[in-house]
C-alpha cells in the first residue's frame, strides 16, 4: 500500500504538532524531510528513539524539532512507521506535511490509519469502534467504557463464544463428509445444550446494549409541555449554562434547540421545543408540529409541567399526546417546586411511574433527576474497566440476528430435521459473529466506521 501522511493533532496553534506517516516507504519519506543534528539518517537510528534534528522542505530549513520511527508489526498500523514533532504553527505544521508529499507520500483519508491497524490485525472492528468512542467521548463513564473495548474485552469475549459455535459447526460437517467414520462425537441432545449455552452468552451481551447505548451513543431526548411551564430553564439547568432564551413570556421557544450533555454517566442528545397547545400564527403552528414529531422519534420524554398549578386544558392535551407514544421512557418533571406543589401524579397512571420535581430557577433536584436517568438505563453491576459491553446499533444487530439462527437450529433439531440442516443456520450465526467483530465485515461497512474518524487516526 501507499505511505500516507496526515497532521494527527488538533487543528490550531499549539506547542507542537504531529505528522504522522505510515507504509513502506515511511522512512525513507523521513530521510528526505528530516535530518538528525548528528548528521546519520535516522534509517540508521534504531525505532521508538526520539530523535533531534532539522526539518526540510525543498532543500529548505523550515523547522527544527523531533523524530521517531516504528517498525513494522511493532507500531499502531503493523507497518513501518514514523512521526515527525515540529512547532505548533498552524501554517508551518501545513508545510511539513506538504514536506512529505513532495518526499513521496500522499494524504490520508479519514481513520486510515487504524483502518490499516485493522486490516493488518492489530485490532478488531469492534477495538476500532472504541478508538473513535475515546476521541468522541463527552463523559468519563464514556472513557472508562471505551478505553476497556479499546483493550479488546469485547472482541475476546466474541471470539470465545466464535470458537464455541465454531466447534459444534465442525462436528456437524465432519459428520455429512465422513458419515462412516464416525467422527463426531457430540449427540443432538448435547447439541442443544451446548446452543443454548451460547444462546445465553449471547442474550448476556445483548442485554448490555442498554448501558452501552446510553453511555456511547446517547439517548435521543426530548423536553415536551405546554407554554411556560420551565422547558427551556430545564435545558440550561441540564447544560449548566444559558443555551435556550428563557422570558416569563409564554411561547418564546417556538423552534427546536439541540444539545449533548452528561446525565451522570448517560449521554443525551437533548432537544428543547416549542411549548404543545393550540398555535396562534404559522409559526408556532410549525414549532407545535415539530415538537410531537420529536416526541413520537425520541427514546427519553422529559415532560414539564407547572407543580405549582392544577392542570388546564393545556396540559390534558399534553398528556393525551403522552398516552398515544408507544415504547418510549416518560419521566414526568415538576417544576417550580420552590412556589410548592399541587399536582396529583394519579393523571398519569398508564403514563409513568417516573416523577421528579425539580425548580429550574435555582437548579434544584437536578441530580435527583439525574439519578433517576441512571437507575433506568444503568446497569450497576456492569464495571465499565472490565466489562464487555455491546456499544452501537450495528454490534448489537450482529448479536441479535446470531441469537435469531441459534434459535432457528435449535428449532430444527427439536422438530426432528438433521444436523445438517441445523447447521446451515449456524453458518449464518457464525457469519454474524464474523461480521460484530470484523471477520466477515462488508467493504461499505469498514469504510463507513472508518468515514466517522478525523484525518490522522
Amino acid at each position: 500500500m501507499s505511505t500516507i501522511s496526515a497532521i494527527s493533532t488538533p487543528f490550531g496553534k499549539g506547542g507542537i504538532a504531529v505528522v504522522r506517516l505510515t507504509g513502506d516507504d515511511s522512512v525513507s519519506v523521513l530521510d528526505r524531510v528530516f535530518k538528525p543534528a548528528s548528521g546519520k539518517p535516522m534509517s540508521d537510528y534504531p525505532p521508538n528513539t526520539l530523535i533531534y534534528g532539522d526539518i526540510y522542505k525543498e532543500g529548505k530549513i523550515i523547522d527544527r524539532g523531533m523524530a521517531v520511527i516504528f517498525k513494522a508489526p511493532r507500531s499502531y498500523t503493523g507497518e513501518d512507521s514514523a512521526e515527525i514533532h515540529c512547532h505548533g504553527g498552524i501554517l508551518l505544521s501545513q508545510m511539513v506535511l506538504e514536506a512529505t508529499f513532495l518526499a513521496g507520500a500522499v494524504p490520508a483519508g479519514p481513520g486510515e490509519f487504524t483502518q490499516r491497524a485493522f486490516l493488518s490485525g492489530k485490532m478488531g472492528l469492534s477495538q476500532a469502534e472504541a478508538v473513535i468512542d475515546l476521541i468522541d467521548a463527552q463523559s468519563e463513564s464514556k472513557v472508562a467504557l471505551a478505553a476497556s473495548q479499546a483493550d479488546g474485552r469485547l472482541s475476546k469475549r466474541v471470539n470465545e463464544i466464535y470458537s464455541e459455535l465454531m466447534t459444534i459447526v465442525s462436528s456437524i460437517y465432519a459428520y455429512i463428509d465422513y458419515p462412516d467414520e464416525d467422527l463426531t462425537d457430540i449427540s443432538v441432545d448435547d447439541m442443544k445444550n451446548g446452543l443454548l449455552g451460547i444462546k445465553n452468552a449471547l442474550e448476556s451481551l445483548k442485554r448490555t446494549y442498554k448501558t452501552g447505548r446510553a453511555v456511547c451513543e446517547g439517548l435521543n431526548t426530548v423536553i415536551v409541555g405546554k407554554p411556560n411551564t420551565g422547558k427551556s430553564s430545564l435545558l440550561n439547568m441540564l447544560l449548566g449554562e444559558e443555551r435556550a432564551i428563557v422570558t416569563p413570556i409564554a411561547g418564546t421557544t417556538r423552534d427546536t434547540v439541540e444539545e449533548t450533555v452528561s446525565a451522570g454517566k448517560v449521554l443525551l442528545r437533548l432537544c428543547d421545543t416549542a411549548g404543545i397547545h393550540q398555535a396562534g400564527d404559522i409559526v408556532e403552528e410549525i414549532g407545535v408540529k415539530k415538537a410531537v414529531e420529536k416526541m413520537e422519534n425520541a427514546e427519553l420524554v422529559l415532560a414539564v409541567f407547572d407543580g405549582s398549578n392544577k392542570l388546564d386544558d393545556e396540559d390534558r392535551d399534553v398528556i393525551g399526546q403522552l398516552k398515544a407514544l408507544k415504547d418510549k421512557t416518560i419521566i414526568v418533571v415538576t417544576n417550580k417546586s420552590d412556589a410548592g406543589s399541587v399536582l396529583d401524579t394519579a393523571d398519569f397512571d398508564g403514563i409513568t411511574d417516573h416523577f421528579v420535581s425539580i425548580s429550574a430557577r435555582d437548579g434544584a433536584g437536578r441530580e435527583e433527576l439525574v439519578s433517576l436517568i441512571e437507575q433506568i438505563y444503568i446497569d450497576g453491576e456492569i464495571e465499565y474497566s472490565s466489562a464487555c459491553v455491546v456499544t452501537n446499533a450495528r454490534q448489537f444487530a450482529s448479536v441479535c440476528n446470531s441469537i435469531t439462527h441459534i434459535d432457528n437450529a435449535v428449532s430444527a433439531l427439536v422438530q426432528g430435521f438433521t444436523q445438517d440442516i441445523a447447521g446451515m443456520e449456524l453458518e449464518l450465526a457464525l457469519s454474524e459473529l464474523g461480521n460484530l467483530d470484523g471477520r466477515k465485515v462488508t467493504e461499505d461497512v469498514v469504510h463507513n466506521i472508518f468515514g466517522r474518524f478525523c484525518v490522522g487516526k
